[in-house]
């Protein structure tokens, strides 16, 4: 029976294989795929292997700094393993397919080929996590296939305590033993075992003092004496057994370390092989909602995919009356869902009055502390701005399945077209406004001139955002809008290597025409910034300088929300393919 499964694996992969060749007949796969196997072998190849090159002495690591990497790694173990018993709440569920519940639940397999059956395909996506951890470890020194073995055993063992923890959550719920009561025990069990590690550290270490926590090596030098000895030494010790393979220097070490993993691993696939607990009903029901999921998503209505959701409230009352783009905003502004919802923003800005009410008195004569707040809130806008538009998607990249829908509206292109970005553009101001608050908040106590010129850059950068996140967000909407089938519209869309090209190709065209639109608005503040410089000072200058630069984006803007009007227009729901 084992055969028969392993065959059926074997030749899923395989089908999936061929399928993924045969659509590289059609021209956006195959240049996707070009493009995204030039990136792998120039990001891994030359990147992460050296180009094929062996470099010179392999960078080596001391024992002192091993046994900090065993200690990291075993608490990291801990802490993933600890959570497998706190968070989960359902019944344990082996996730398959409906054609795997037809096929295989009517037919003559035991409940222990079944489990079978899900660790020979969890396997596949182990290897593939195996392969990309072993690329990105190799840059750190060491044997790869030491590595890769190290790699293999880790997330197995991982893979079958999830596996194992969920069997026994059942049969705790089986016995009347409620998910709150296990983890109460669970948590009671682990806060014992954090007590009894402190009054020891206590009682038998050295406490640190001002000048300890200033210096990293005596912070490292004090965890690891803490995590060697007493009760930290016992708690930790399996977790450590299952780390050792990976993190041995050679391979004599790789060999004398591999009996106790290997024996953790096999009491793991025992736990899980000889538990005898009745999974079968919740597979089906786990079955279900992922065919309902599959389903709701190729219907372009992924956000309703999965889990019953309550209805959501809108942000504000929609008037009968009034701007037409302000109902698509009214609507997408639901969407955004439960994450960017009222509270998140209350919260926020809760976080930002309390950092600016108690934290000033302590950064006002902190000029490290005040670069760092600086560097963050650059950080903060700057990812904002990059990954921001691609992660708010609730616009023709959301909308284009339904689309038909959307034409019958009694509303202009460009008015269907500006309704559409303004629900992202809405929550990207706010969050880039609220960053500005804080960041300037722990920027104004500077001394000297520094203080007018972060109020300044603060001023222009408060003006100039809101146009820029609609410029950004223009861009891959009028994308969606002209190659529809190339752009992934959905969570069920082409993975692979050829949907990373696909994916690079865009990424670089959206990067190009961004450029090429910033050249006027780079011109306008430069001029304006260097003719104000000559009769009033810099910090005066720059936000004049952003308000220019920002008056040309917005007209680019609005001849681009006119544009992409016009392309929602022409655009034929009847003969562009939006898969």
């Amino acid at each position: 029976m084992i055969a028969a499964l392993f065959y059926l694996q074997w030749q899923s992969f395989r089908n999936r294989l061929v399928t993924r060749f045969k659509r590289l007949k059609q021209p956006k796969y195959l240049f996707g795929a070009i493009v995204g196997g030039l990136y792998l072998y120039w990001y891994f190849y030359r990147v992460l292997l050296g180009g094929g090159r062996r470099t010179p002495g392999n960078p080596t690591v001391s024992p002192e700094h091993l046994v900090l990497f065993e200690l990291g790694g075993a608490l990291a173990l801990f802490v993933i393993m600890l959570l497998a018993w706190v968070i989960p709440h359902e019944r344990a569920a082996l996730t398959f397919t409906e054609a795997e519940v037809a096929f295989l639940f009517p037919a003559p397999i035991t409940r222990r080929n079944l489990i079978h059956f899900k660790l020979i395909r969890s396997q596949l996506r182990i290897f593939f996590s195996v392969l990309l951890l072993t690329l990105f470890s190799r840059r750190f020194g060491g044997n790869p296939l030491i590595h890769g073995l190290g790699w293999w055993l880790i997330l197995s063992t991982l893979n079958l305590h999830f596996l194992g923890s969920s069997f026994t959550r059942t049969l705790l719920l089986d016995h009347g033993v409620s998910n709150w009561r296990r983890r109460l025990l669970v948590l009671g069990l682990a806060g014992a075992m954090a007590t009894s590690v402190w009054f020891w550290a206590k009682s038998s270490l050295p406490a640190l003092n001002s000048a300890d926590i200033a210096n990293f090596d005596s912070i490292l030098n004090y965890a690891q004496r803490l995590l060697t000895a007493g009760p930290a030494l016992y708690l930790l010790f399996p977790f450590r057994l299952v780390v050792r393979p990976f993190l041995a220097p050679d391979t004599l070490t790789f060999f004398s370390v591999l009996a106790p993993a290997l024996l953790i691993f096999l009491l793991h696939y025992l736990w899980v092989i000889y538990s005898d607990v009745a999974f079968e009903e919740a597979s089906v029901e786990a079955s279900q909602k992922l065919a309902t999921r599959i389903a709701a998503v190729r219907a372009g209505n992924w956000q309703a995919a999965g889990k019953k959701q309550k209805a959501k409230s809108p942000w504000f009352k929609l008037a009968p009356t009034g701007p037409l783009p302000t109902a698509l905003l009214w609507k997408n502004l639901i969407g955004v869902g439960q994450v960017f919802s009222p509270r998140l923003w209350i919260a926020l800005a809760a976080i930002v009055v309390m950092v600016l009410v108690f934290g000033l008195k302590d950064v006002r004569h902190d000029q490290n502390f005040s670069s760092l707040a600086a560097i963050l809130v650059a950080a903060g806008l700057g990812y904002s701005l990059l990954l921001g538009p691609q992660l708010l998607r609730l616009d023709f990249r959301h909308d284009l399945p339904r689309a038909d829908v959307l034409k019958t509206f009694p509303m202009r292109g460009w008015q269907i077209a500006l309704g559409e970005i303004l629900a992202p553009v809405t929550v990207l101001i706010a969050f880039q406004w609220l960053l500005l608050l804080a960041g300037t908040g722990l920027l104004i106590y500077l001394p000297g001139k520094q203080t007018a010129l972060f109020l300044a850059i603060a001023a222009g950068a408060a003006v100039l955002l809101p146009v820029l996140d609609v410029l950004l967000l223009l861009i891959p909407n009028a994308a969606v809008l002209l190659f529809p089938s190339w752009i992934q519209t959905g969570k069920d869309s082409a993975r692979g290597i050829e949907a990373t090209g696909q994916r690079l190709i865009f990424a670089l065209g959206q990067m190009l025409v961004l450029l090429l639109a910033l050249v006027p608005a780079a011109a306008a503040f430069t001029g304006v910034f260097f003719l104000l410089k000559l009769a009033l000072a810099p910090a005066a200058a720059v936000p004049f300088a952003a308000l220019a630069a920002a008056i040309v984006v917005a007209v680019e803007a609005g001849f681009g929300v006119m544009l992409l009007g016009k392309l929602f227009e022409r655009f034929d729901v009847t003969e562009e393919p939006v898969s």
